[in-house]
């Protein structure tokens, strides 16, 4: 029966591994969206004379917003491999990933939260900067939704804040 429960035990461990295929492909959709802010930066780059002063900022915050989407994805990539598959064990050492160590899973989903209030913040700016062509029902939607956003945000921060304070305090229980 110990036996059984080891090889139960290793095939599961194992299946981690199946995470990587995801994580590649992460890493294309990456590139994908590389090549879709390339075209947005030229197209903006293009036009720069031709654009007014909103329509430059709305153009700006088009490509901070994808910077941020990458951003997002690239943490997702990283933080999800080195804390469910494997350690990036070379890089460590050649100093390349210093702050992966400060990526649990915690610390994950609230940076990962923060992104999303920050992307919804930008949409809702591009929204309100184009008011005139949106219904104000769907305003009023999109500004819940981000209130949800920042309210999650809020919620996340205060339970790992929480979570940090009980570990902290059981480990001075234990010592």
């Amino acid at each position: 029966m110990k036996s059984l429960e080891l090889l139960v035990e290793r095939i599961i461990l194992s299946s981690r591994w199946l995470l990587v295929v995801f994580y590649i492909g992460l890493v294309l959709a990456l590139a994908v969206y590389a090549v879709s802010f390339a075209f947005k930066f030229l197209k903006v780059a293009g036009s720069v004379f031709e654009l007014g002063e909103a329509e430059m900022i709305l153009a700006m915050l088009g490509l901070i917003d994808a910077a941020l989407v990458a951003s997002l994805i690239v943490m997702v990539m990283i933080s999800g491999y080195e804390n469910f598959v494997s350690r990036f064990d070379e890089a460590e050492k050649e100093g390349e990933v210093s702050f992966l160590g400060k990526l649990d899973s915690g610390s994950l989903k609230i940076k990962v939260a923060s992104s999303i209030v920050a992307i919804s913040s930008i949409h809702l700016l591009q929204v309100f900067l184009n008011a005139d062509q949106y219904e104000d029902g769907k305003i009023m939607w999109l500004t819940l939704m981000h209130l949800a956003f920042v309210a999650s945000a809020v919620m996340l921060g205060f339970l790992e804040k929480l979570m940090s304070v009980t570990s902290k305090n059981d480990l001075k229980d234990k010592a």
